[in-house]
């Protein structure tokens, strides 16, 4: 569908802008070079130590300010003349604080050379809402070269007075960083991880660790990212001291799903390493699943699904079996089957085909899933919709299993009941 002939677009006059946060100014006043500035803008400025006017930088006489009235006018009667048709007509960036592209140009600009960290703040904030505001936002940042290194640079340099700034810079990360190409990605590894000798790692824990909601995730999800380049990264993101116990903490069942979700996702990604599979092992991320697993109420589809593929890549080592079968995990894998997903139910049976068909390494888990009523559940398992090739481990479980009943199991399976679970 063509976009609407009669939609307005609004231009905001240059001279209505603040020259620091580059939005429309709402209290204008002006120093004593003759430059006009937003009050809050120039206030904090001043107020962080600074006696030059930010934009010609020369140094103040006086650092009082004069409200501009004669511009306040005519921003206001400029306000009203454009309000009709803004309020008729869907509203454009401008209006709505959306810097332009070549604002976000300019903007870009300043902050490689800016070094007051609280106009640097302003700037990142503005490139954040333009990124959030669409598609072709993001897209447009994402081909900027300049720009991830710049913003790596904020990151390795976080202190505790610069981890707003840190925060900010993760959070544009996470959103460009989705459009780009796998070489995007590698570039971004290589920069966070070896070209700053891992000091990003720092602002990464810090934005876990302290950060909002938003920040965890954000941050985890960049972590994801740069730890997909290669073994290398994946074990260096999981020796940097307090980053899995943090992870393994945020997926514990009080946690908010989306947090869960992401961080799960993010182990999975380093657990295609087998040093990193004992590591997470070690560090008793199988008893956070088993408490996922063992909970009433599903948390989420995706995080049961994610918890379940964890599991089933730590079971392929030794000492992740032993903690499946001591820590009361099986039960919760029999209990997701046919409950959750097709893809939670092929995961699950793939993770009992595992300890009972191909290792038999501890004989009690075989009596926990018949206990579990997970011999019924398998046969119906074998009729769903699930792949071919969990069918087919379905079968080998239920030969492998010692049935108490086995006429009943067999006439159950030869029926081909049809109450399954609709996925």
């Amino acid at each position: 569908m063509g976009r609407d002939e009669t939609e307005t677009y609004i231009t905001v006059p240059t001279f209505f802008k603040c020259p620091i946060s580059l939005d429309v100014m709402r209290s204008p006043v002006s120093l004593c070079t003759g430059v006009t500035y937003d009050r809050p803008s120039i206030q904090r400025w001043l107020d962080g130590g600074n006696n030059t006017c930010p934009a010609t930088m020369q140094i103040l006489k006086s650092k009082d300010f004069v409200p501009n009235l004669t511009l306040q006018r005519l921003i206001k009667a400029w306000s009203d003349s454009v309000g009709s048709s803004a309020a008729a007509s869907p509203d454009p960036a401008s209006a709505r604080g959306i810097p332009t592209k070549e604002e976000v140009n300019e903007s870009l600009m300043r902050l490689s050379q800016e070094k007051d960290d609280e106009i640097r703040l302003e700037i990142l904030s503005r490139i954040v809402r333009f990124v959030k505001d669409s598609e072709a936002s993001r897209e447009f940042l994402s081909g900027r070269e300049d720009l991830v290194p710049m913003l790596v640079d904020i990151v390795s340099a976080v202190t505790t007075a610069k981890i707003k700034l840190a925060f900010i810079a993760i959070k544009i990360l996470d959103t460009i960083i989705k459009k780009g190409n796998e070489g995007d990605r590698e570039r971004l590894s290589k920069l966070m991880l070896l070209t700053n000798g891992g000091d990003c790692l720092t602002a990464i824990l810090l934005a876990i660790q302290r950060g909002d909601l938003e920040s965890k995730i954000e941050a985890v999800s960049v972590l994801e990212v740069i730890s997909s380049y290669d073994a290398k990264s994946k074990m260096m993101i999981a020796e940097r001291e307090g980053i899995l116990t943090e992870l393994i903490k945020s997926i514990s069942t009080e946690s908010d799903p989306n947090l869960m979700e992401t961080s799960l996702s993010f182990m999975i990604t380093i657990s295609k390493s087998k040093r990193v599979r004992s590591k997470l092992i070690a560090a008793k991320t199988i008893t956070k699943i088993k408490d996922i697993l063992m909970t009433e109420e599903t948390i989420s589809v995706a995080v049961t699904e994610k918890s379940l593929k964890l599991l089933e890549i730590l079971s392929s080592k030794r000492e992740g079996r032993s903690e499946i079968f001591g820590g009361g995990c099986v039960e919760g894998v029999v209990k997701k089957l046919l409950k959750v997903s097709t893809t939670a139910t092929e995961h699950a049976v793939t993770i009992l085909w595992c300890l009972c068909h191909v290792f038999k390494e501890d004989k009690t888990v075989k009596e926990t899933v018949e206990r579990s009523n997970g011999v019924t559940k398998l046969l119906v398992v074998i009729q769903s919709n699930c792949s071919p090739m969990v069918r087919q481990m379905a079968k080998d479980l239920i030969k492998v299993l010692k049935v108490k009943s086995s006429a009943s199991a067999l006439a159950a399976y030869e029926t081909k009941t049809t109450h399954i679970m609709p996925f």
